[in-house]
């Protein structure tokens, strides 16, 4: 199916003959005529398109919201796409030279699209949980109690009256956990005073009982002016709100939303669980969900104190009704997961760099809870294996693009091309501030505004996360003529996303160093800096490689990157360039190979089993023990596995075929059966066993013997050997 071309040069602003439209595009596109207001006067031109029913691509995003409302009051059945090429290419200093960014643009816009993922559902029906200091979380209850289910959870009452109606429930107390989700919080909190609000019937019996006044209007003892005389006890009476000595203070209870207004949020604990600190801690418990989240899971509101904030909150708050979906951004293959076997653990990136904890251990495996999931794609680019990958959209979708849009730059002659890698939303919105300059001039536009706007070489591509972006797609970016990839960092992304993307970068840069591509090409820019823009422009260009590779990514995140590394090798081959055997890489690289101390060694054949990728095999045929470095993802399980610590990981990158075939690690002389001469184990392992086994009382004489024997052997050596031991001999003889 095509992909009907419709552009507009918005009124002259954007010059689209560098583009070359009319030109074919490496994925079916037919370009129509160029319009020159499409949103307005030309309108009709997008309406005759509407009967068609291959997929439209627009090039403009301001007016998406009008043309979609157009399609969808005509029925259309055509697909209808947008991309900027205003914002992102036709404006700025170098809009006049941004010809073939265009025509990169739009083939990655065409080529793009989300593959089918299942859907994660939220239902909510408004509960509330409103928490905070009394005057605070009651002022907030009266707002939210129309549309929602308010429940409030006083941390501290400060004197604050109770409402005369009880419209909704006032609890007090300390809340010591939240875990869940969007329709599927529990709360649970300790009841620290001795009026229970719940049980209270606020017939103020208590207060004119108190003699020390030491009970307001909040219902609640202000237990530095009580002096014990427990005469609000016997006001209550058979009420029983009131006890001092309650044993049962912890509480619990479920609901769809929290609005938190306390100044910490629940989640920004920053220590790590330490004994029954966090029991009296008011910000969390050791039961309670995880700690140091950045992005607390949906449904989940913290406005603090900030009156602003607060108004802000409360009205995405109250949308919050209904029912809800979302993508399940991944994909997980428990059979390729490093993370741990026989109760070992091995690799733990995922669980590391999750910012909403939605990853826990769970055995040898790991568990993603897809209603705490974000998709930021953190683990995917951390996980050694490719056992966890991203499914929104795939890294094949992702690879086509990047792909089809390169080969549009450079059919049109682009050169050098950076590739700039950005969110869709914070990072989209960066990039296209920089041609919207402050002030413009009122009327009908006829050259593009002074903004500066994006240099003309560098090609943005939206992302739904940029943590998603790993290794395997920075290489073929590379492989398929990038010269540079630049990574934006929106203001506000989690720490360790940055760190993970750094990290692998320099694996990526390292490679690519010893390939004889020379010269900065992977960065990380920092969006929350004001002057990020100038460091766009002072990376200085490199060249990329001469032939780009045409592979197509495969679901396999260790065969792309092998596809990458193996076409930049055959490049630099071309080029006359002498590549080394091997690179080496600082520990907790991706790959590498293992070293055996083969003295040590005993064949046990224990690593084999605690490999989870087949890096390790046996020899059916002999005592080997052998390793495909290919496969190794230097996770630590054969390490932490092997009984003789005979085992060392060498990290590193190896250019040859080598890798790729089975090596011999350790091999022994193998030990024949004494009794019928099958080989059934080592000498080594033998020895090592009778030489520990020296002296024991059980092992002495003839049972050291059998040691020596195939089970077999050893069977048929007890039954026959007349001098061996029978309970018979023990009762008195065989009986009759």
């Amino acid at each position: 199916m095509k992909t009907r071309l419709l552009a507009c040069n918005c009124n002259g602003t954007v010059d689209l003959d560098g583009a070359a439209l009319g030109r074919a595009f490496p994925v079916p596109v037919t370009s129509l005529p160029v319009a020159r207001e499409l949103c307005r006067r030309e309108v009709s031109r997008f309406l005759g398109e509407l009967d068609g029913t291959d997929d439209l691509l627009i090039t403009c995003t301001q007016e998406s919201a009008m043309f979609s409302e157009i399609a969808g009051a005509r029925d259309a059945a055509a697909p209808i796409r947008f991309v900027n090429i205003r914002e992102q290419a036709g404006w700025g200093e170098q809009g006049a030279d941004a010809g073939p960014k265009m025509a990169a643009l739009v083939a990655m816009a065409a080529a793009g699209g989300i593959d089918p993922v299942p859907a994660v559902s939220y239902r909510s029906s408004g509960r509330v949980l409103v928490v905070g200091e009394g005057p605070d979380a009651l002022e907030w209850a009266g707002r939210l109690a129309g549309p929602l289910s308010v429940t409030v959870l006083m941390s501290r009452s400060r004197g604050a009256a109770l409402p005369a109606l009880r419209d909704w429930p006032v609890l007090s107390g300390t809340l010591l956990s939240l875990t869940g989700w969007l329709g599927e919080f529990e709360a649970r909190w300790r009841q620290d005073n001795p009026i229970d609000l719940d049980a209270c019937v606020r017939c103020a019996a208590c207060i004119e009982a108190c003699p020390e006044g030491a009970i307001g209007a909040d219902f609640q003892v202000d237990t530095l002016r009580c002096r014990a005389h427990r005469a609000c006890v016997a006001a209550c009476g058979g009420i029983g709100a009131i006890d001092f000595t309650r044993a049962d203070r912890e509480r619990s209870e479920k609901f769809d939303l929290v609005f938190d207004l306390r100044e910490r949020s629940m989640f920004d604990c920053k220590v790590a669980p330490q004994s029954d600190i966090c029991e009296r801690c008011p910000l969390m418990s050791r039961a309670g969900v995880a700690f140091d989240v950045h992005q607390p899971p949906q449904g989940y509101f913290h406005p603090g104190r900030d009156p602003s904030a607060g108004m802000e909150q409360a009205l995405r708050l109250v949308a919050m009704v209904g029912e809800f979906e979302k993508p399940k951004f991944f994909r997980y293959r428990e059979k390729t997961c490093a993370h741990g076997r026989n109760g070992i653990e091995g690799c733990n990136a995922c669980v590391e760099v999750c910012s909403t904890r939605a990853i826990e251990s769970a055995g040898d495996a790991i568990r993603v809870e897809p209603h705490l999931c974000m998709g930021c794609g953190g683990c995917t680019t951390v996980c050694p294996s490719g056992a966890i990958s991203y499914a929104y959209p795939t890294p094949i979708r992702l690879g086509a693009q990047i792909r089809y849009g390169l080969a549009a730059y450079h059919d049109r002659g682009g050169r050098n091309a950076c590739l700039l890698v950005h969110d869709a939303e914070a990072g989209k919105a960066l990039i296209e501030s920089l041609a919207r300059p402050a002030g413009r001039l009122h009327g009908p536009a006829s050259v593009p505004p002074a903004g500066r706007g994006l240099p003309a070489r560098v090609i943005p591509l939206a992302v739904h996360h940029v943590g998603s972006f790993g290794i395997d797609l920075a290489l073929s970016a590379i492989a398929f003529g990038a010269s540079q990839v630049v990574v934006l960092a929106s203001p506000g992304i989690a720490p360790q996303y940055r760190e993970a993307t750094e990290a692998q970068f320099a694996i990526a840069q390292t490679l690519l160093d010893a390939l004889g591509n020379r010269g900065r090409r992977f960065a990380v820019i920092d969006g929350a800096d004001p002057h990020w823009i100038d460091t766009l422009f002072d990376l200085e260009p490199v060249m990329g490689i001469a032939q780009p590779a045409t592979y197509a990514l495969s679901e396999d995140k260790r065969r792309s990157i092998e596809f990458a590394v193996d076409h930049l090798l055959e490049q630099a081959r071309a080029g006359g360039f002498a590549v080394p055997r091997s690179v080496p890489f600082p520990a907790g690289a991706p790959f590498g190979a293992l070293k055996v101390d083969r003295d040590a060694c005993t064949l046990c054949l224990a690593c084999i089993g605690a490999c989870p990728e087949s890096a390790l095999l046996d020899n059916p045929d002999s005592p080997q023990l052998r390793f495909i470095e290919r496969n190794c993802v230097q996770c630590g399980l054969c390490l932490k596995t092997c009984p003789e610590q005979a085992i060392t990981m060498e990290p590193r990158y190896v250019f040859t075929e080598e890798t790729r075939t089975p090596v011999v690690l350790a091999e022994a002389q193998p030990f024949a059966c004494i009794g019928c001469g099958k080989p059934f184990g080592t000498r080594a392992m033998i020895d090592r066993m009778l030489g520990r086994l020296a002296g024991h009382s059980m092992f002495g004489g003839e049972a050291a013997r059998r040691l020596q024997m195939c089970a077999d052997c050893r069977v048929i050596d007890m039954v026959s050997n007349p001098t061996e031991s029978t309970i018979f001999d023990f009762t008195g003889g065989k009986p009759s």
